[in-house]
């Protein structure tokens, strides 16, 4: 498999989750299912510690921590709630890495993001929409990942929110090792078009808010200009 089909592997199990999901679900179940839909799909393990999926709801959405300490709660779904899921499918050590919040209101998933009734809500997912435009905007092949850390933690605390990674990175190289996985984190002066793959995926919160927000995909150049995968 190439790069490409097993991050559609992770996105097209985040599609199918979304039509499942349901008030009085617990947490364990959603995890569950992305792992069989993430296996029929192609995937022959996970790459993270062999998480194949952090789920985190309602105030665990702030939560940072490594694959070596994650466990999934016995949390259930509420009437109004909002559910991160972060996947880390491989196929023949090619990884796929991609985390999306996603709301729950009434009862049924909110498919836009303008069509979230929760105001706090809806402005961290717009937030997330931005910084990822931003990312397209921002990077050329000559951005290090040191400037990048730079200018999204600036723009992070500039719209009024916080970076809540538990090493304050926003994202990392993509390889075949995770020991070999290098940060977009302050001091690293390498360039971004030196890799040939990088995720972005800012976890953030509103200061003093119970809800975090998360939105990670895989990046790459093509003919000089970065693209998402």
């Amino acid at each position: 498999m190439e790069y490409a089909e097993v991050q559609k592997i992770a996105k097209e199990t985040i599609g199918y989750i979304k039509t499942v999901i349901k008030p009085g679900m617990k947490l364990r179940e959603i995890r569950s299912l992305c792992e069989e839909k993430m296996l029929s799909l192609g995937a022959d393990s996970f790459w993270y510690y062999d998480i194949d999926a952090f789920v985190f709801a309602g105030d665990e959405t702030t939560v940072s921590v490594s694959g070596k300490e994650y466990v999934t709660s016995d949390r259930c779904i509420a009437e109004n709630d909002m559910i991160t899921i972060d996947l880390s499918p491989q196929n023949n050590k090619i990884w796929g890495d991609y985390a999306r919040t996603i709301v729950v209101e009434d009862g049924q998933v909110v498919s836009k993001t303008e069509h979230i009734q929760n105001a706090e809500w809806r402005k961290g997912l717009i937030m997330e929409q931005r910084l990822h435009q931003e990312l397209l905007d921002f990077v050329t092949p000559c951005t290090s990942f040191e400037e990048l850390y730079q200018h999204m933690n600036r723009s992070i605390t500039e719209n009024g929110f916080i970076n809540l990674d538990f090493m304050g990175n926003l994202g990392h190289s993509i390889v075949k090792e995770k020991s070999d996985r290098i940060y977009i984190e302050k001091g690293n002066q390498t360039l971004l078009s030196a890799v040939d793959y990088f995720t972005f995926g800012p976890h953030i919160s509103m200061p003093g808010s119970k809800y975090g927000y998360k939105k990670e995909n895989i990046y790459f150049f093509s003919d000089g200009k970065l693209k998402e995968l």
